[in-house]
C-alpha cells in the first residue's frame, strides 16, 4: 500500500504507540483520525503534526456515539483505508484481589471497543476499491501466560482468536487483517505498575511504529497476518 493520501484511523492516539503510529503514518503523506479520551493530549499532537492528524475525543466503549461519529465523518467518496485498533489497558493481579469493575473494563476496552468500530468500519472498507487494512495490537500476553495477568491474558488471548478469524473472514474482500504481539515497549503502559522499571532494554515505540509502516506498505497481494516482537534481552542493564 502506498500510504500517501490514505485515510487512516488510529484509537489510543493520544500517546504511546499510537502517538507514535500517528506520527509516522502523517510523515507518510496519510490523513489520521486520532480517537482518544483526552482531547487536550490530541490537540497537542495535533499542533506537533499539523492538519492531516485530526483529533477525536471518543470512548470507544461508547458504541451509540461510535456509530453517530463514523456515520458523520465517512462516506462511500470520503472512506478509511486503514484502522488501527490500538486503544488498550491492564491491571495486574492476583485472580482473587482483582476487582470485577477492572475485569469488566478491560473486557469493554481491549475487546468490547474493537469490535464496536470494526463492526462499523469493514463496510465501509468493503466497498473501498483500494486494498484496505486492518491492524489489531494484542500483546506478547496474548500468546502465553502470566501470574497476576490472567484477565489481561484472556483479553489479549480473545484479541488474537477475533483476528484470526477476521483475517480469514475478511481477505476475499481485498481487507488485511494483522495482529501485532508486542513485548515490553518503554512507554506511559507501565506507569501504574509498581513490579515494571522502564529501562533502555525494553522496545522503543519508534522501532514498533516503524514495522507497523513496513507491514503495511508491503505489495497488495502480500500479509503479514501475526508479528511477534520482543527486546533481544528485556533484562534492566543496570
Amino acid at each position: 500500500m502506498n500510504l500517501k493520501s490514505k485515510i487512516a484511523i488510529v484509537t489510543g492516539a493520544s500517546s504511546g504507540i499510537g502517538a507514535e503510529f500517528s506520527k509516522d503514518l502523517v510523515k507518510k503523506g496519510a490523513k489520521v483520525y486520532g480517537l482518544a479520551r483526552s482531547i487536550d493530549k490530541l490537540n497537542s499532537i495535533r499542533e506537533k503534526l499539523g492538519n492531516n492528524f485530526v483529533p477525536v475525543q471518543q470512548d470507544i466503549t461508547d458504541s451509540e456515539s461510535l456509530e453517530t461519529w463514523v456515520e458523520e465523518t465517512f462516506s462511500d467518496d470520503h472512506s478509511p483505508d486503514i484502522l488501527i485498533n490500538n486503544a488498550g489497558l491492564g491491571y495486574f493481579a492476583n485472580v482473587d484481589d482483582l476487582k470485577i469493575s477492572e475485569w469488566d473494563k478491560m473486557l469493554n476496552v481491549n475487546l468490547s471497543g474493537i469490535f464496536y468500530l470494526t463492526r462499523l468500519v469493514v463496510p465501509l472498507m468493503k466497498q473501498n476499491e483500494n486494498i484496505c487494512h486492518i491492524v489489531n495490537i494484542s500483546s506478547i500476553a496474548g500468546l502465553m501466560g502470566n501470574p497476576q495477568i490472567s484477565a489481561y491474558n484472556a483479553t489479549k488471548y480473545g484479541l488474537r482468536g477475533f483476528s484470526d478469524a477476521l483475517f480469514k473472514e475478511l481477505r476475499y474482500d481485498g481487507i488485511k487483517v494483522s495482529c501485532f504481539f508486542p513485548g515490553s515497549i518503554a512507554t506511559n503502559f507501565f506507569d501504574a505498575i509498581d513490579e515494571v522499571d522502564q529501562h533502555p532494554n525494553m522496545m522503543q515505540a519508534s522501532d514498533v511504529s516503524d514495522t507497523l509502516i513496513h507491514v503495511l506498505e508491503t505489495p497488495d497481494n502480500f500479509l503479514i497476518n501475526e508479528i511477534i516482537m520482543r527486546p533481544l534481552n528485556p533484562k534492566n542493564p543496570g
